[in-house]
């Protein structure tokens, strides 16, 4: 046989191959078009309420029970993820109605501030403060911005009691001077408060908010999926059985009994699979593991929080009582 001759078959052989893909492909594309308008004719059909109720089979009890279950769980997810995705964003409580810019008296409030804070710790058991060459970033928090002003508001109370720029504001001894007194202690909290706020919402986001979007979610969309499947390969099965009545004797009737058979097939492990998935994602210990990290962040955070407010009460009704005895001297 001669080299042409090889070439020859070889040409032939890789053109019936082609051929045969492309009529693969055709004939799996023709299947799938039919597949999909049997299934959206049966689904119109049971819209308009065209057949019978033997027409349309029933589902095992225990799927839709669990069914049910899973949109409650579902629903769940999505509304509490909706609100707690606020955790991600940090000025979620912060005042809209302010407008703070970073200029040169927002960085020597900020500076200010720090300076108070790393005083205020020494000699107490917190840990010290370290007043940065440059000022922190300020963070757009309530607590922080309760913060700025307190601080803004003593300086400048402190100013009026003493033309010396490095005067201390809580050294004044009239009811200014007690008042930026409090207000200074009242920023070195509030302060303190807003970095906690911080800390909680960094460990939301990592012990609630991680696991709620990630390993809950990607269970309930292998559910819902499962789910897809069942119903398609529950219309398949209900169209072929149509198709099976109205099919004359003969070939014709033989062959869609067969198909009823396979569509039967088909939607029994279509159901089994969507039930194992569905008891998989209800059984799911890590969404109440999750709920759990969320609280235990609010928890210290609020803790802390109550404890910076405890031990600023008793200054603050003290200088009241001060303040009230300044006034009422100042009458006599």
């Amino acid at each position: 046989m001669s080299w042409k001759t090889i070439q020859s078959h070889l040409g032939n052989l890789g053109q019936n191959v082609q051929q045969g893909v492309a009529g693969l492909n055709i004939t799996q594309q023709t299947g799938k078009l039919t597949k999909s308008f049997a299934e959206f004719s049966q689904t119109a059909r049971e819209r308009l309420g065209t057949l019978d109720q033997d027409d349309v089979t029933e589902l095992p009890e225990e799927y839709k029970d669990l069914e049910r279950r899973v949109d409650a769980l579902r629903n769940t997810h999505a509304s509490l993820l909706r609100v707690a995705k606020v955790y991600e964003s940090e000025p979620y409580d912060y005042p809209t109605q302010i407008n703070e810019s970073v200029t040169e008296t927002a960085t020597n409030i900020s500076h200010t501030l720090t300076s108070w804070a790393a005083a205020a710790t020494k000699g107490t058991n917190l840990p010290p403060i370290e007043v940065p060459s440059k000022p922190e970033t300020e963070h757009k928090t309530l607590s922080h911005a309760l913060s700025r002003a307190a601080t803004s508001g003593s300086l400048e109370l402190g100013s009026t009691n003493s033309p010396n720029p490095n005067h201390d504001p809580s050294n004044g001894n009239n009811i200014t001077g007690l008042m930026a007194k409090v207000l200074k202690s009242y920023a070195i909290v509030q302060a303190r408060i807003g970095d906690q706020r911080l800390v909680q919402d960094e460990a939301i986001q990592s012990g609630f908010l991680q696991p709620w979007q990630s390993s809950l979610n990607l269970g309930l969309q292998a559910a819902m999926k499962s789910r897809q499947n069942v119903r398609s390969a529950r219309l398949a099965l209900d169209a072929a059985r149509l198709a099976q009545k109205n099919a004359a004797e003969g070939p014709k009737k033989e062959q869609a009994r067969i198909e009823v058979d396979n569509a039967e097939e088909k939607l029994v492990a279509a159901t089994e699979e969507a039930i194992e998935l569905m008891k998989r994602v209800l059984d799911d210990p890590e969404p109440i593991r999750a709920i759990a990290q969320l609280v235990k962040a609010q928890q210290a955070y609020h803790s802390a929080a109550n404890d910076a407010l405890q031990g600023l009460i008793g200054e603050v009704e003290d200088a009241a009582v001060s303040a009230e005895a300044e006034f009422r001297k100042s009458r006599a």
